[in-house]
């Protein structure tokens, strides 16, 4: 499961750090979205062999510009039989736990590259040892907030795709306003996907599917591709072929829990 979630609303501390309309704030300041709260983990001496030795290719550190996505890239390999000169799509992945799924995904996606945010340290040391075990070259990870790295790091219009796969539900009905897919992310989302980018997002919490759902319908750069498709799907999509399931998602579907897809795209 994703460790980033939102911490509690916090107002803004820097007035001169608003954003004039239309416009996002190029400062840092105390924001009302907080893609994550620090769960305590131990890294492993495999994870700690892997920060070091892949870290410093596969780390992308932070930074308040955009990112070269060719050079950041540079090295990747492509598909036998790919047109090299064709750009490869850019997928943006926020929370992705320890990583098996994240690692599953780049090895049936080869020529798309995947930008990847976590901030739980053994989580990022898990997917580096995945990515040595299983020979990946298309993933980048960034150990940041997610939503400055949406802030700072990525311009409107940069990013194919988008994958939120099973964030904290925070069961609670006074702690939903932790939860991460709100209407202030989501927008943040749509203007950076490109037209016909597709936001993708995965619970197996009936009341966040739901939410998220109509978070989702409400913006009005997003539509919803299953509209049409399934009348019996309700709205949610059929699992993408690409999403694996997991060890936990096969348990929960064992003992009759469900798991819900959501997928909209940029109009």
């Amino acid at each position: 499961m994703s460790t980033q979630t939102p911490a509690p609303e916090l107002p803004t501390t820097d007035s001169s750090a608003q954003p004039t309309e239309g416009q996002e704030s190029a400062k840092p300041f105390m924001r009302t979205i907080k893609s994550f709260v620090k769960r305590a983990g131990r890294t492993t001496t495999g994870q700690a062999k892997a920060f070091e030795e892949l870290g410093p290719k596969f780390l992308l550190p932070y930074q308040q510009s955009a990112i070269d996505f060719e050079a950041i890239y540079a090295d990747s390999t492509r598909a036998r039989g790919q047109n090299d000169s064709k750009p490869f799509p850019v997928v943006l992945e926020i929370g992705f736990g320890m990583g098996e799924a994240t690692a599953h995904i780049a090895g049936v996606l080869p020529d798309t590259r995947f930008l990847c945010c976590e901030v739980h340290e053994p989580g990022v040391g898990a997917l580096l040892k995945r990515i040595g075990e299983q020979n990946i070259s298309n993933i980048r990870i960034c150990a940041h907030d997610a939503v400055e790295v949406i802030d700072h790091m990525l311009p409107e219009q940069s990013l194919d795709g988008v994958h939120i796969f099973f964030p904290d539900p925070w069961h609670k009905t006074k702690h939903n306003k932790r939860r991460l897919i709100q209407s202030p992310l989501v927008a943040k989302l749509a203007r950076r996907l490109k037209v016909g980018g597709y936001l993708h997002c995965a619970t197996d919490w009936e009341p966040y599917a739901q939410q998220i759902l109509e978070v989702l319908t409400a913006e009005p750069l997003l539509k919803n591709r299953a509209l049409g498709t399934n009348p019996e799907l309700h709205g949610y999509a059929p699992k993408p072929h690409y999403r694996p399931l997991t060890k936990f998602e096969n348990r929960g579907i064992k003992l009759g829990h469900g798991v819900w897809d959501v997928v909209f795209e940029r109009v």
